[in-house]
């Protein structure tokens, strides 16, 4: 599993694109992928979660799924940053005792 972060800032949005946004808006990670912005609605972080296909799958494997997420709404940007983290390299270190 790998979650991305997309920033960018959107190219000539118009109030049909808007409310497309403002309808994706959220804060966590999902496979659709949600939109933080600013006031203005003019630069965003998009947050993708996209499944790895297969243990070969590396991180530009979930920039490509994050980056389809984000064309799949159609709207104009230009894409600033990406950030990538595959999920299955995060260890959790339990308590003992």
């Amino acid at each position: 599993m790998f979650r991305v972060t997309i920033r960018g800032k959107f190219k000539g949005l118009d109030d049909a694109g808007r409310a497309a946004v403002l309808a994706a808006s959220g804060a966590g990670y999902t496979e659709a992928g949600t939109f933080t912005h600013d006031a203005s609605v003019s630069v965003f972080t998009f947050r993708c979660q996209v499944p790895a296909e297969g243990p070969d799958d590396g991180e530009d494997d979930g920039a490509l799924g994050a980056m389809a997420a984000l064309e799949a709404y159609g709207l104009p940007h230009e894409i600033l940053k990406i950030a990538v983290t595959d999920m299955r390299d995060i260890r959790i270190r339990r308590k003992s005792g």
